[in-house]
């Protein structure tokens, strides 16, 4: 037994040190970092927020006008159950939102707080505001430029980079960012949606069910293969399937961890004016932190965008399956996806953790991840540990959920929709579900992330080229509808 564990980890080294290379050569291009008041800032959050920035500037603060319509949208006041598409508008936004809300919402609070102070949590709310104008713009193009064949619905970035860039009259230029979009995301999604949630998933259960001493503290595959046969029991049923258990699945975790989270603020209610303060103060007046309100706003964007992907096209793919016959409804309705991952959960987190256990004399040191959110919530409640285990556990499980679709749609529309190829790469995904769970392949973990954001750079290069019609499909449709 002793001799399997040291062949498993030399191959794992093998593996790691093979992609090592590549991995660090597209982190350093993607995540490129200048100084600015000397602060080192990725130029792929800058990209990322700009987008954010001139969207909601060019739609006239669509975000802040448009929320109460998209809330009509959800709850049914407009719904045609004989309109194009294969799932409801709701089943689309918790698609949708399944794929965001995942163990980042939890652990990477803590980092953002650990290292910026209580001010990240202003700026993270803040990106996730502007954010929401961007995820609009990408699933209205999405829902406009998607494909029907044999009953399926495909859609997303690489469908709206090739025929809305075509219609534009760049026909190349389309279909050479659609191709590329569609190859970053197939890889991609193994890591940041695949093997990153599988690993914290098993290390959440294994911690939970005695740690060291749990039977399955040697034997974490045993997790990857419980997780993958629950994966696959949904993905295998299609995009339906998927939509039919995030909608119970995504209300149900997100009222968990939010109850939960809600009862220690209240319980802590005499600090919460203080952490308002500090978060405010925070913001603008950061004391210690490197680069001063600059290197805490930058902290809370890069949290925000790492979060909830506004600018990632990711979403769109989920949103253009919805039903509806107007475009621009389904934009609205992915506009609440920021709102929730970001501005409601993520700000959540914050607050219990600096009603809590947050010490300023300890940022940037001691504890931080997933450990700091657990001691914040144990600290008032002893027995919150088992809940807030099982809502990341659920976290994780309905992220892996999401990606899987997500590359599926890339790789049919690289290669075809051929029912053995839709098959071969479900199994392919889920044999990643196991792996992750068992070992760290930290450098394909390195490049999928890396692969991942370098799809917003297509992405976003689309929606300006596109955004004079965007502007004008919102513009008709309030005329339709709000006017």
């Amino acid at each position: 037994m002793g001799e399997e564990s040291q062949t498993d980890t030399s191959l794992d080294a093998l593996i790691d040190a093979a992609m090592r290379p590549v991995a660090d050569a597209a982190s350093s291009f993607i995540f490129y970092s200048v100084p600015l008041f000397g602060v080192d800032v990725p130029l792929i959050v800058i990209w990322l927020i700009a987008g954010g920035i001139f969207f909601t500037t060019y739609l006239r603060f669509i975000n802040f006008r448009g929320f109460r319509h998209a809330i009509q949208i959800i709850t049914g006041k407009y719904r045609n159950p004989d309109d194009p598409g294969q799932i409801s508008q709701f089943q689309a936004l918790t698609t949708a939102v399944s794929g965001t809300v995942g163990i980042g919402n939890i652990a990477g609070v803590a980092v953002a707080i650990s290292i910026g102070g209580p001010g990240a949590t202003f700026w993270l709310i803040v990106a996730g505001l502007l954010g929401m104008s961007t995820k609009l713009a990408e699933c209205t193009l999405g829902v406009m430029y998607r494909r029907y064949e044999d009953g399926e619905v495909s859609g997303g970035p690489m469908y709206y980079l090739e025929r809305g860039l075509s219609a534009r009259n760049w026909p190349r230029l389309g279909k050479a960012l659609g191709i590329f979009y569609a190859l970053s995301m197939v890889v991609g999604c193994l890591g940041i949606g695949n093997m990153f949630q599988s690993n914290q998933a098993a290390a959440i259960f294994i911690d939970v069910t005695g740690g060291a001493d749990s039977i399955f503290a040697d034997q974490a595959w045993i997790v990857g293969v419980i997780l993958a046969i629950a994966v696959g029991i949904v993905i295998i049923g299609g995009i339906r399937s998927i939509a039919a258990t995030t909608a119970k699945l995504v209300p149900g975790m997100a009222l968990l961890y939010v109850s939960v989270a809600l009862l220690v603020i209240a319980l802590n209610y005499d600090k919460l004016p203080a952490a308002v303060a500090a978060i405010w103060n925070g913001a603008f007046a950061p004391q210690g932190i490197t680069g001063g309100m600059i290197g805490v706003m930058i902290i809370g964007f890069r949290r925000a965008v790492f979060s909830n992907e506004a600018g990632l096209g990711s979403a769109a793919i989920a949103h253009s399956t919805a039903q509806t016959k107007e475009p621009v409804s389904e934009g609205f309705v992915a506009l609440l996806e920021p709102f929730i991952d970001t501005v409601v959960i993520c700000t959540i987190t914050a607050l219990v953790i600096i009603t809590t256990v947050y010490d300023p004399m300890l940022a940037d040191q001691s504890i931080a991840g997933i450990e700091l959110t657990t001691r914040a919530f144990e600290s008032t409640l002893s027995w919150t540990p088992v809940p807030l285990s099982i809502a990341a556990i659920l976290f994780a499980y309905s992220t892996m959920i999401a990606w899987s679709y997500y590359g599926l749609k890339a790789f049919t529309y690289l290669f075809g929709d051929a029912r053995i190829l839709d098959l071969g790469f479900k199994l392919f995904f889920l044999s990643f579900v196991i792996l992750g769970s068992a070992i760290e392949l930290s450098a394909l973990i390195d490049l999928s992330d890396a692969l991942v954001f370098i799809v917003a750079i297509p992405n976003l290069l689309g929606l300006y080229l596109l955004a004079p019609l965007i502007k004008s499909e919102l513009t008709a449709y309030e005329d339709k509808f709000l006017s």
